[in-house]
């Protein structure tokens, strides 16, 4: 009889001959649907304003992926994350796709842009949120990415300003748990002296800054990666930022979720120029202003109860026409093709001075 120690390095020697016979599987079949990929390339030669990103089709995909995994042993995540990369691949061997976003690297807006883009895609980062939303009007990338809403502090004012005179729609959204971390060369929080961040970063870490680094001079610098770079310069400075911020810059994580709420999240919007098929799992989103009247915004709200579509956000932002005067931006579930939302719209027009509607896309 073989001792117990040479069994069992033939089961390991056997397992991972198994490994390596089904990564060769793996690696032929990978290669077979990159050139099917290239194919669904070539069949749209011929169309003038192809669809290079399509949402619905991945949301499909990702669906039915999971439905096949059923309860098996890869996590769900895992297997998500893989198949994004693997869509990224595909897509890119079509044609790469550029995407502009809030940066510089590092920030929460590029987390958001990597997660819903993948690794093969080109990415260019961006000063400012007005400034992604000019390099996708003037059609220097093919989408841009920008912050709408956080769980905690609502909606992003500046994202929403940019909708007033933009003709682009918002073709996609994504969700990302947001975990703030503080980042600092120092090594005891007493030699901290600055702390470098900005509005909402800090308002959701607020207890946790008044508890621990009482009196600290707080520097406004923003994005989050903007914090971490000057951090990385200061020996006794610090920062709100994500983790790939501190392998961009070379500041040490030395607390993570330092978060008030442990389930902050962040949504963020594609916006482009497409403009995705309904799917039956869809978001609409929608501008618009009501006459400055008693009961006029009520009037316009009840469009959404008569048909029975459920209004998700609502937020005010002053108008651009004249002082005192607010437009409404408004999520509804359901696709602008659907009847109910159809009805809904044309009752909101009969209430408003004017209604716009910023694009309908499957929900993330």
């Amino acid at each position: 009889m073989l001792p117990q120690n040479e069994i069992s390095i033939m089961s390991l020697s056997n397992l991972r001959e198994q490994i390596d016979s089904i990564d060769e599987q793996l690696v032929a079949l990978l290669n077979r649907r990159a050139e099917l990929s290239i194919e669904v390339g070539k069949s749209k030669a011929g169309d003038p304003n192809p669809r290079i990103f399509a949402p619905e089709r991945e949301r499909d995909i990702l669906n039915r992926l999971q439905a096949l995994h059923g309860d098996g042993a890869l996590p769900k995540e895992a297997l998500i994350a893989i198949f994004r990369e693997i869509i990224s691949a595909s897509i890119s061997l079509q044609r790469p796709i550029t995407i502009a976003y809030w940066g510089p690297p590092g920030t929460w807006t590029h987390v958001a842009a990597r997660k819903r883009f993948g690794s093969s895609a080109l990415y260019h980062d961006c000063p400012s949120i007005a400034e992604v939303f000019g390099e996708v009007e003037r059609d220097r990338v093919d989408f841009g990415v920008v912050p709408v809403e956080n769980s905690t502090e609502g909606v992003v004012n500046s994202t929403l300003d940019m909708f007033h005179d933009s003709k682009l729609k918002i073709c996609a959204e994504v969700y990302v748990p947001i975990e703030q971390n503080l980042l600092t060369h120092a090594e005891k929080l007493s030699d901290v002296r600055r702390l470098y961040t900005f509005g909402q970063p800090l308002s959701q870490c607020r207890r946790w800054v008044d508890t621990n680094l009482p009196g600290v001079e707080i520097i406004e610098v923003m994005p989050t990666s903007k914090a971490a770079e000057r951090a990385a310069s200061d020996p006794e400075g610090a920062a709100i930022a994500t983790k790939q911020a501190s392998e961009v810059y070379g500041v040490p994580v030395r607390y993570t979720q330092i978060d008030d709420n442990p389930n902050n999240r962040t949504r963020f919007i594609v916006i482009g120029r497409n403009e995705p098929p309904p799917t039956g799992q869809d978001k609409t989103s929608i501008l618009f202003a009501v006459k400055n009247e008693p009961g006029s915004l009520g009037r316009a709200l009840r469009a959404f109860e008569a048909q029975n579509v459920n209004l998700t956000m609502i937020a005010s932002r002053p108008s651009r026409n004249a002082a005192w005067e607010y437009v409404q931006f408004a999520d509804c579930q359901g696709h602008e093709q659907d009847i109910a939302v159809q009805q809904t719209l044309d009752l909101l027009r009969v209430h408003s001075i004017y209604t716009t509607v910023l694009g309908s896309y499957p929900e993330g």
